[in-house]
Formats: structure tokens, sequence, C-alpha cells
């Protein structure tokens, strides 16, 4: 949908701002098109189209880059509930334990990074390569992304679940942006 984005934001002088457009010619995945920006700063922002948070974008910045670090991610816990219930099976292959379609709770990511530049220099030219690889790359090479978790509002309305809940709020006025 690039060229509605690109006719609705134009080149963002309505607001006060630039906009440069980046195109990809085949998929590259989340991380791969970054190769093709040849004007990035030092440390930018890198973030999923479908968040909806009231992260503090300049305070992670500064922290990010006073920390130095090559790569920050913004991240909140998440319940994921089981549907089913467990079993827990011996190497006998007898039950030794049964829990009732448990809750368990994850660190994950919003959606919303930090970047310094010298992830670049992991990134291959003109193939698929997604935050995945960057994150396994990163541990492999021994420069762990910083992991912040943001306790406040935040949503991936490309759920239909969180979509939901996001215009229920509007609605309601409890989204605090």
């Amino acid at each position: 949908m690039a060229d509605i984005i690109r006719a609705f934001c134009g080149d963002g002088s309505k607001w006060g701002t630039k906009i440069d457009y980046s195109l990809e010619n085949k998929p590259l995945s989340t991380m791969g098109p970054l190769k093709l920006i040849n004007d990035l700063l030092e440390n930018f922002l890198v973030m999923n189209g479908d968040v909806l948070t009231n992260l503090d974008f300049e305070a992670f910045y500064n922290e990010h880059v006073e920390a130095q670090n090559i790569f920050t991610i913004s991240a909140y816990s998440r319940d994921q509930k089981m549907d089913y219930g467990v079993l827990e099976v011996g190497s006998d292959h007898k039950l030794d334990n049964f829990v009732e379609k448990p809750t368990t709770r994850y660190i994950v990511s919003t959606g919303v990074y930090m970047a310094n530049k010298k992830i670049l220099d992991y990134i291959p030219e003109n193939q698929l390569y997604g935050f995945d690889h960057l994150m396994l790359d990163l541990i492999k090479f021994q420069h762990p992304a910083t992991v912040k978790v943001h306790s406040g509002y935040r949503l991936d309305i490309g759920r239909p679940d969180d979509y939901e809940k996001a215009c229920n709020d509007l609605e309601n006025n409890k989204i605090l942006i």
C-alpha cells in the first residue's frame, strides 16, 4: 500500500517533518530493507506499522544512545492462555502432572526498536533477512540487543482482538497516547 501511504503523507511537510521513501524490488523481510537506505542516521527508530503505544520515544532513544546499544527492543509482558489441559509426562510414559488450561507470561517485542547503524554490518545485501535473523546474529557475535520493558499502553492492532480493544478504548477515552 506504498502508493496510498505516499499519497496521504506526501513529503511530511504538512506535519513539519521530512519523509523519505525506500521501496523494495523484492521482499527482503523486516530488516533486509534497511540496507537499501543510504542516509540512515547513526541511531534510528525501526517500528512495525501496526503498533499503538504511548511509549516515550524520546526517552527510549536517549537511553539507547547513552548506553551505546547496538539494538534496543521495547518489550512488554503478555499472558498467553493455553486452550487445552497440559499433560506432563515422565520418561516412563506415566502422567506426572496435569495443568488445566495454564497461562504463561512471556516478555515479547512491542515492534518498536532503536538501532545503531552498526547493525547494517550483519544484514546481507539484497537477501531476505528478518528481525529473527538479526537477533540470532547479534547473539552469535556477542552483541546482543538490550531489552527495555514498557509497562504502558501497547497493542498490536494487526491482531483482531487488539484492534477491537483499541477501538473500544478509543471510544471510551481510555487511550492515553
